[in-house]
């Protein structure tokens, strides 16, 4: 069945699938069949963060142990009916992304592998507005998630003494996530500057534990606060994406009752079939991000 080619219809199109038994994930044997149906059947809490914004695809044709590689302009043999927005670019100049917006257009992209899907902060309609700004926690070792939650529990604090609120995801990888949502006018500058802003206070506050400085060397058992992710150009791993990890691991919403408890060594990583059955439980963590409307406090003057 390696090369034989299967016709589905996913939402009133239809679809060419192949290589479906191909392995993508050889140490549990997850397949290239088992990425689509997780992406079919995500695709009702994920497509709502990604539906408005143009994605960067990172496809693993291969399988994770081989090399994969970041796709910015969507494929010229993508459908008719799939869309393409712009965005930031590159030095060639303008450049079409992919628009998933509905199950089809999920089911479409994890058919050519792209096992990850990262979102800007910014929807294609207004490129230069975020809708949300980001704080990525990366652990440098030994530090794990785990110091990494403990982290993110300082940004909560730290932004409630704001009056903010944020929500926290899973990278899929080894780090954690703490998304404060905005759906008022900003600018990047302001985004990025406030990202800065809050690493590096908590850099001072607790400077065995935080680095907001991108230098690997400074890193060693602390966790880089990557404010950087909310520049114009830069894009995150999707709510509810699959990780090219050896297992089919996911960047999933928290509460922040989990984000406590993973403090404490609690584990945090969840693959996909663990994924589906939470989202069917919980909901989507994530749907305030999409909506809750808050006001960034204005930089101050140099």
């Amino acid at each position: 069945m390696a090369g034989k080619r299967v016709e589905a219809t996913v939402g009133g199109r239809v679809l060419s699938l192949s290589n479906l038994d191909k392995i993508l994930y050889p140490v549990t044997g997850f397949t290239k069949a088992e990425v689509i149906d997780y992406y079919a059947r995500i695709a009702d809490a994920m497509v709502p963060h990604i539906a408005d914004r143009g994605v960067t695809l990172r496809r693993f044709p291969d399988g994770v142990e081989a090399t994969g590689f970041f796709e910015k302009r969507c494929a010229s043999h993508r459908p008719e009916w799939l869309g393409t927005a712009p965005g930031p670019g590159d030095r060639g100049g303008p450049i079409g992304y992919c628009v998933l917006a509905e199950t089809a257009a999920l089911v479409w992209a994890a058919n050519m592998a792209a096992l990850e899907i990262h979102a800007p902060m910014a929807r294609a309609d207004d490129i230069d507005s975020p809708t949300m700004v980001v704080f990525d926690l990366d652990p440098g070792e030994p530090a794990t998630i785990v110091e990494c939650c403990q982290v993110g529990l300082d940004i909560r604090d730290l932004l409630d003494e704001l009056g903010l609120e944020c929500h926290p995801k899973t990278s899929g990888s080894k780090g954690l996530q703490v998304y404060v949502p905005l759906n008022l006018p900003h600018s990047h500058d302001h985004a990025s500057s406030f990202a800065q802003a809050v690493a590096q206070l908590l850099e001072q506050r607790h400077p065995l534990r935080v680095t907001s400085v991108m230098n690997r060397a400074l890193r060693k058992n602390k966790v880089f606060i990557d404010w950087s992710q909310n520049s114009r150009h830069k894009t995150t791993i999707a709510p509810y994406s699959l990780r090219a990890r050896p297992e089919p691991t996911v960047a999933t919403p928290l509460e922040w009752e989990e984000v406590e408890a993973g403090a404490e060594g609690e584990p945090l990583v969840f693959t996909a079939p663990a994924v589906l059955e939470r989202v069917d439980q919980r909901g989507d963590l994530f749907e305030p991000v999409l909506t809750q409307e808050q006001q960034l406090p204005e930089p101050r003057p140099v």
